[in-house]
């Protein structure tokens, strides 16, 4: 599907796993509209190829990298009869060889120069993306069109990455607790005749159909260039470019064959309709109520996307306001519009409190759409949807990536790239009349489907995929195989051509002063969008709780946006999204930080606004209440995900009573037992001006920051500094085997943990070098022993978890439940290999760039630089440390990396925690450990050490 504008929706299982306090709207604000704010044009000029690919290029010589994405006309709606899924298995094998290259080129060709890629299959496109150092562009032009052109697809490539997406597929889908409701049952049953209702994951029935040869008929179809628009946005030479887009990508042919027709047209709705669905471990019972709308290109979609603003977009949305705070009958109520090539839907859920019915649900829902039909909304509701969709514009254009991915979404979708650039406009002359005209026209009963969505048991069994479902392509029609290409021995393959000149980032200064007050306050500017952000830290993490307060640094911050002595949480809320900001707060282990962003001509209001919330909360008892309630429920959903579960219990492993080792979000014990005493005697002990620091970034200067800071926090006065956590990783403890059993759970996640090291340790950058070769990219050795050579996860990762104290060492990946033994042996074989010998040139060389080529993108947005500078701050790091970061990575060795491992992360200190079904594993798991423990799910107590 096309990426959502609202950023909190684009993952749903991850967003309801995450699922936090919002305050509700109020009555109009004076109202400081972002509305002089320009949001600058995309800037792309546009050329067509003789074989018909259209080139879209933009220079900007402010960066040192440039991004090239080809978006392909190409997705899940075109996946072949009896092949669902079949775009977005594609999707994984062109990252393979071609006849000039060997597989894993490209990750070679981005993330071993200190760069990045990616792809992602929607309903319309399959999109490709990478940012290099502006250096390296030719090749990765040269690499675009080897795979356009002379793909290798063989037999065990084909085998492994269908394998790898099954995992994907039981990742996202069977082992989250809401992925079948919106990964699969949403779109099938909203649409009637149309092939998005497959869905772009496909099904495993499916996967298991599909050949290797339906796979080369499918890129002989689809693949082409009249079918790809190629973009290129960063610092580069525009003749220069050119030259190598005609060398390499002009010569390749265009097939003389059409492109399979695909335009389906979706009836209208000829009465409401209903349907159930049950699937395990649903902790809450979810409704969705979702009305056909319009396709991208309609002219109806901008009001659609206001009203859908109104609705749920920011924490004084109505549907939040009624349904979470008011009523306080949902954990989570949102909306979510879908506009794409052919057709479109608006969708409204909630997921429900605990102790409610979904008819509960469904009935207000009903009654919020009821509303935008039968009154217009106010002029302060719709000024504030505004407001918020141009700030967040004006915030997805920070980086080169960013503006191209603009692009490729409007041309994908309509094919006109002008559009993107028209679009604020049509946003600002919405109506209060067009958001009530498009509500009855398209929001009635009439046309709704409601969704219940409820835990299964005996009665109920889970809801079976629909599988056999038509689809306007067959495979039959798809083009011949063509030519089949292999790998060409290396004495005949096209030579890769050389990089230019690196073009090396360069770090901005960094103002640093403090107030009389002790705050100190660091400034580092940044030229180009006028945007600024403001980073406010206080020594106020989980590690300062006392025993059985488990959740209080969190909650404490959660509130500062739910009241403060002159203002309500609806206020607030209003406040935040009236001046298109982005204002909140949120506690690490460690710390406490307070943030806001805001276009530059209303930051000062925003930074107002932020120090009134963390000078004068109010803690109102009913606001500690609703947090309570949504916290509680929001801990439920992720108890019953494997991979957040074993995370939780990893700590426990390793900390045990020690205060590392208590949930930062609390437990089902220890939330409830927080008073509101508890969380005003924290605020006072920890948010102190003398134990702070505030970091603005972006279009913002020294003198500015510092009239700021006086004005918002000069006359705060505190106790002096707060008292200094106490051992917060306590005392090393005794390894251990811990399974976490839960049946019918559609996948095990497998952690493997250790003790590790405090941020400024000396052997922080040697480590965090090899942390980054075994599972910190793609590339690394963990994702290629788990993923890439045997397909059995879509994803492996380690963390080296640093924090003021040593910090949580953890390398994980969730694999199917019979794997799961396979998969803890070869992370704990991968962490000791790093232990016991030293990493090649080759592997120091490429994570250094990866390193470097991170740091270089963080520098890149005001978000990205003032958390390089937050962080320094926080471990009270010098300064010169952001200029000496790309030295300090370079200087690293292998028998650095290797001793620092030996002595900090030797694998006999690694405990290990599986979350899954037990049953399918534990005799083999036994069998090497016997002294596992095996602990039910539902006696689960993450309160002690023991687990139960």
């Amino acid at each position: 599907m096309m990426p959502s504008i609202k950023s909190r929706l684009k993952s749903a299982a991850a967003a309801l796993a995450l699922i936090t306090a919002f305050g509700a709207s109020a009555p109009a604000l004076a109202q400081t509209a972002p509305a002089a704010i320009e949001v600058p044009p995309l800037g792309f000029q546009k050329r067509t190829l003789p074989n018909g690919m259209d080139v879209y290029t933009s220079r900007d010589t402010t960066t040192s990298n440039v991004t090239v994405q080809v978006w392909y006309r190409v997705g899940g709606k075109d996946d072949p009869e009896g092949r669902s899924g079949f775009a977005h298995l594609f999707e994984h094998l062109m990252f393979k060889a071609t006849k000039d290259f060997p597989d894993e080129t490209f990750d070679r060709l981005t993330e071993d120069v200190g760069g990045n890629n990616n792809a992602f299959t929607g309903d319309d496109v399959t999109g490709y993306y990478q940012t290099i150092p502006a250096n390296h562009l030719e090749r990765l032009i040269f690499a675009e069109a080897s795979r356009l052109s002379s793909l290798v697809v063989d037999e065990a490539v084909f085998e492994s990455e269908r394998d790898v997406v099954k995992e994907e597929y039981r990742q996202g889908i069977l082992a989250s607790p809401y992925g079948r409701l919106f990964g699969l049952f949403m779109a099938a049953t909203v649409y009637e005749e149309s092939p998005y209702r497959r869905g772009v994951i496909g099904s495993l029935e499916n996967l298991d159909a599909a050949t290797i040869e339906d796979v080369r008929r499918f890129h002989a179809t689809y693949y082409r260039p009249d079918n790809a628009f190629l973009i290129v946005a960063g610092n580069f030479d525009q003749a220069q470019l050119d030259g190598w887009i005609d060398q390499y990508l002009a010569p390749i042919p265009n097939p003389d064959r059409p492109l399979p027709e695909n335009n389906v047209v979706e009836p209208e709705p000829t009465g409401p309709r209903e349907a159930t669905f049950h699937a395990p471990n649903v902790p809450l019972p979810a409704v969705v109520l979702a009305w056909p709308t319009v396709a991208y290109r309609e002219a109806d979609r901008i009001p659609l996307t206001v009203l859908d603003g109104i609705l749920s977009t920011g924490e004084s949305s109505r549907l939040y306001r009624s349904l979470v705070y008011e009523q306080q009958i949902a954990a989570q109520a949102a909306s979510n519009p879908e506009f794409l090539q052919q057709a479109g839907y608006l969708s409204a859920y909630a997921i429900m409190a605990g102790g409610e019915t979904p008819e509960t649900g469904i009935a207000a829902i009903r009654a919020e759409i009821a509303r935008l039909r039968d009154e217009p909304v106010t002029e302060a509701e719709l000024t504030e949807a505004k407001n918020e969709l141009v700030a967040n514009a004006l915030r997805g254009r920070e980086t080169v990536e960013d503006r191209a991915t603009v692009l490729g979404q409007v041309l994908i979708a309509t094919g006109d790239a002008s559009v993107a650039d028209r679009e604020i406009a049509l946003i600002q002359a919405v109506t209060a009349a067009d958001i009530q005209r498009v509500a009855r026209e398209y929001l009635t009963d009439q046309r709704a489907l409601t969704v219940r969505y409820l835990n299964a048991d005996d009665a109920n069994p889970p809801t079976a995929q629909v599988t056999e479902v038509s689809a306007p392509v067959t495979v039959e029609e798809l083009a011949p195989v063509g030519e089949i290409f292999t790998l060409l021995p290396e004495d005949q393959r096209a030579a890769l051509p050389e990089p230019g000149e690196p073009v090396s980032p360069t770090t901005p200064p960094v103002a640093d002063f403090r107030l009389d007050n002790g705050l100190r306050v660091l400034v580092v500017e940044k030229e180009g969008l006028p945007l600024v952000s403001a980073r406010l830290n206080f020594d106020a993490g989980s590690a300062h709780e006392a025993p059985g307060k488990a959740g209080l640094a969190s909650m404490t911050a959660g509130l500062l946006t739910q009241g403060t002595a002159t203002r309500t949480a609806p206020q607030i809320a209003t406040e935040i999204e009236q001046l298109g900001a982005q204002i909140g707060a949120g506690a690490g282990p460690d710390f406490t930080n307070v943030y806001a962003n805001a276009p530059a001509d209303v930051f000062p209001q925003a930074v107002a606004l932020m120090a009134d919330l963390v000078r004068n909360p109010a803690f109102a008892a009913e606001e500690l209440e609703r947090q309570r309630t949504q916290t509680l429920d929001a801990l439920r959903i992720s108890l019953s995900t494997p991979g957040p579960v074993a995370a939780q219990a990893a700590a426990r492993v390793v900390y045990g009573e020690a205060p590392y080792g208590a949930p930062g979000s609390g437990t089902l014990t220890t939330l409830p037992a927080l008073t509101r005493e508890d969380v005003a005697a924290f605020h006072a002990a920890r948010y102190r001006p003398s134990d702070a620091t505030v970091v603005f970034s972006g279009a913002i200067d020294e003198a500015e920051a510092r009239a700021l800071a006086q004005t918002a926090f000069g006359d705060w006065r505190g106790a002096g500094p707060a008292t200094e956590a106490v051992q917060p990783a306590g005392e090393r403890l005794p390894t251990r085997i811990v399974v976490i059993d839960q049946p019918g759970a559609g996948q095990a996640a497998v952690v493997a943990a250790l003790r590790g090291v405090s941020r400024t340790d000396a052997d922080y950058f040697p480590l965090t070098l090899g942390n980054t070769l075994l599972g910190g990219s793609f590339t690394s050795r963990l994702n290629q022993e788990i993923r890439i050579k045997r397909g059995l996860s879509y994803g492996t990762r380690s963390s080296l978890g640093a924090r003021a104290d040593p910090g949580l060492f953890t390398a994980s990946a969730q694999t199917r439940n019979d794997a799961a033994v396979e998969v803890a042996g070869l992370i704990l074989a991968e962490i000791e290999r790093l232990s016991t010998t030293q990493p090649t040139a080759s592997e120091l060389t490429t994570r250094q760039a990866i390193l470097t080529g991170a740091f270089g993108g963080q520098l890149e947005t005001v978000d990205g630089l003032g958390g390089l500078v937050a962080g320094l701050a926080l471990y009270d790091l010098p300064m010169s440390e952001l200029a000496d970061y790309v030295g300090k990575v370079e200087a690293i060795d292998g028998p650095a990396v290797q001793a620092a491992f030996a002595e900090h992360l030797p694998v006999d200190r690694a405990s290990l925690v599986i979350v899954g079904d037990a049953a399918q594993f534990i005799d083999a798991l036994r069998a090497r450990y016997p002294q596992v423990e095996v602990i039910p799910l539902t006696a689960l107590n993450l309160d002690r050490a023991a687990l139960q």
